[in-house]
C-alpha cells in the first residue's frame, strides 16, 4: 500500500470514530414529566424560571436550587451545583443539560437567554 492510501484509511477512521463519539455524546430535548420516566438518563429541558417560587444558592456547598417550569407547563425543583450565573432572575429562558432524580432535575449545565437590551423598553424616544 502506498503512504497516501494508509493516510487516506486513518483520516477516514478517525472521522468515523469523531461521528461516533458526538452521536453518543448527544442528549435530547424533552420536558420534565418525560425526563421523570427515565431517571438517571441526560436530558436537555427548556423551561422558565418561576420568579414566585424561591431561589437559594448555598455559596459554601456551591449549589443553586430553584424552580422552573418547562414549555408544557410542567414544574420542577432544579439543582444545579456550580456557581450561580450572572443575572439569573433576570433570564427569559433557561437551558437545562442534566438528569431527572426523586427529589428534582438536576442540572450538570445551564445556558441562560437573557433579555435583551435592545427590546423596546430600553430604547431612547426619539427627539424632534
Amino acid at each position: 500500500m502506498k503512504k497516501t492510501h494508509i493516510i487516506a484509511l486513518i483520516l477516514i477512521f478517525t472521522s468515523i470514530g469523531v461521528v461516533i463519539a458526538t452521536l453518543t455524546d448527544s442528549s435530547t430535548y424533552i420536558d420534565f414529566q418525560s425526563a421523570q420516566l427515565n431517571p438517571g438518563k441526560t436530558f436537555t429541558v427548556i423551561g422558565e424560571l418561576d420568579k414566585e417560587e424561591q431561589i437559594h444558592y448555598d455559596a459554601r456547598r456551591n449549589l443553586l436550587t430553584f424552580f422552573a417550569t418547562d414549555k408544557n407547563g410542567t414544574q420542577s425543583k432544579v439543582f444545579y451545583g456550580d456557581v450561580k450565573p450572572t443575572d439569573f432572575e433576570r433570564s427569559e429562558d433557561i437551558t437545562m443539560k442534566g438528569f431527572a432524580t426523586d427529589s428534582g432535575f438536576v442540572a450538570t449545565e445551564i445556558l441562560l437567554k437573557c433579555p435583551s437590551k435592545y427590546n423596546e423598553q430600553n430604547t431612547l424616544a426619539e427627539v424632534d
